[in-house]
Parts: structure tokens; sequence; C-alpha cells
């Protein structure tokens, strides 16, 4: 059991014993005599609890709590010999996770221990789980890029980037060539395979200030920062060609090439952000007309 526990008191002849219990009971313990030896401590080591005492010299053990809550991953157990003075509320608001009237009996102890450690752990798997719920939310499910809510939502930031420091903003909007005949002739199941190469095949071209999205069925869009239109172009073909040197393989022995066609564009100061997305849409259409697997750039200046 990896449980490092700190206790906190200047009487030895608490902490001594106290040190003892814990570690018989399955736990890694440190001891501190003052606040300040515990700050030290926990500097140095991860201490999931820390047991202190109120009364302390120097640092009071509730201005130690206001410490550790404020700055440390741990969660603090209160003891006080002084019931008729300090209150378990006045402890929890203080940052405590528990309360215990001395003189402590060990096996309380243990039970307001254990008491501790698993809403700690509770709280930490439902920690990991809205992460995961919050990344979920802004991630397509089968390709793994940002889905089309994150695009808005992100576009509107380099949007608001651009506004403030005045650099290059630029944008891509791609279709795949032909898609419903590739899942027409070799099934959906192939189709998603191709799908998720794709979106790795995009990623691998851009850097690390760029973001791609799966804007809805087989169409992608990229956000590239600091970008100006033409370098935007230099991109889009890169991703072309990428996917170009590609071989796809749907059945065994049958080899299949995939294109996509791209519209590339840059942001001009004031306009709506709609206008941005439908001048990409348009290039990307051009695209489309001129035969497909080309990459066309449309400025605001050549549309107005």
């Amino acid at each position: 059991m990896n449980v490092n526990i700190l206790i906190v008191d200047d009487e030895s002849t608490v902490r001594h014993p106290m040190n003892e219990f814990i570690k018989l009971s399955g736990y890694n313990s440190f001891e501190a005599a003052s606040a300040e030896e515990a700050i030290d401590i926990l500097k140095t080591n991860s201490i999931q609890v820390v047991i202190t005492d109120i009364m302390l010299p120097e640092m009071g053990g509730f201005e130690l709590t206001e410490l550790i809550r404020k700055e440390y991953d741990s969660d603090v157990i209160v003891i006080t010999g002084y019931s008729d003075i300090y209150s378990y509320e006045e402890a929890i608001k203080m940052g405590a996770s528990d309360f215990i009237i001395k003189p402590v009996r060990f096996e309380e102890l243990l039970l307001r221990l254990k008491k501790v450690l698993t809403e700690r752990e509770l709280a930490t798997d439902r920690g990991r789980m809205m992460e995961r719920l919050q990344k979920l939310a802004i991630t397509d499910g089968l390709t793994k890029l940002h889905n089309s809510r994150s695009f808005y939502s992100q576009l509107e930031v380099e949007v608001d980037r651009f506004n403030r420091y005045k650099r290059s903003l630029a944008l891509l909007l791609m279709d795949i060539d032909h898609f419903k005949k590739y899942n027409d002739t070799y099934g959906h199941l192939e189709g998603d395979k191709a799908l998720v190469r794709i979106a790795q095949l995009i990623k691998s071209c851009l850097r690390k200030l760029d973001s791609a999205y799966r804007y809805g069925g087989e169409e992608f869009t990229v956000i590239l920062p600091e970008t100006s239109c033409e370098e935007a172009h230099t991109v889009a073909q890169r991703i072309k060609s990428a996917l170009k040197a590609e071989n796809f393989i749907p059945k065994q022995g049958k080899e299949a090439q995939i294109t996509i066609s791209i519209g590339v564009t840059e942001y001009s100061p004031d306009e709506q952000l709609s206008e941005f997305i439908q001048r990409a849409d348009k290039a990307m259409y051009l695209s489309k007309g001129k035969g497909r697997n080309k990459v066309t750039s449309l400025t605001a200046e050549e549309t107005s």
C-alpha cells in the first residue's frame, strides 16, 4: 500500500506512538514536530493525508491546514484536546477533511483515516471521469480528431487572437473525393478505416500550434494560426501529396487510392466567422469543379 501519511504534533509522546501505529497499519508514515517541519516534508514527498494537532509552536494547525489546501494535494485530519474551544465546523471551514478529539483512540483514527482515503480516491476517480467526458465532448469518436463543436469554439478563440495581435490566420476545408462510391464498393467498415487513416495523415502534416477537426462525414478542416494564405496553400499541398502517396487496401490483394479536394483561405479583419468558413467552403468546391484532387486558395479580395 503506497500511501504516505504525515503526523504533525509537538508532543513526542503523542507523535511517536501514532507514527508506529500508522506504520503497523500498512501505511508509510512521516512525522514532524512543527508546521515548518511539515512543510519541508510536503515539499519533497507526495503526502496523501496530514494528521495535525491544532496547537503547534509558531504556525498553528489551522494555518497549516489552510496552506496545505492551497498549495499541496493532501487531505488534512485535525486533532485537538480543546473541544470546548475548537469545533468540527470550524475545522471543515478551514479545509480539513475530518476532526478528532484527543485523547485519540487509534482504532477510531484508523477508521477516520480509511474514510478520508476512500473519499480521496472517489474524488480522484470522479475528476478523471470528468476529464474523459470533457474530452469526449470535443473529440470525434472515430478519428480522434476534434469535432465540429470544438472547431467553432477554437475558431472564435483564434479570431480573437487575430484581432489582438494582428497575426495571420488561415483555414483549410477538405472533402474526400467520391467517398460515397468508396463506401458503396467496399463497405462502411472499410470506409471508417480510411477516415481514421486520413485523419492521421492530416495530423502528420501539421505543426503543434495547428489543429485538425472532423467537420462532418468525409469533411475535415484545419485551423492554421500565424499562417498566411500562401503558407496555408503549401500545407494543403503537403496533405494532398501525403494522401496521394498512401495506398489503401480495402480487400486482400486490392489496392485503392483516395484523393481529397481542399479549399484554402485567410481571415480578413472584422469579417464574420460565417463568411470566413463559407469562403473556405467555396474554395473547396472550386477544387471539386476543377476535377477534384486539387487545392484552391481564395482570399476575401477575390470574393468581394
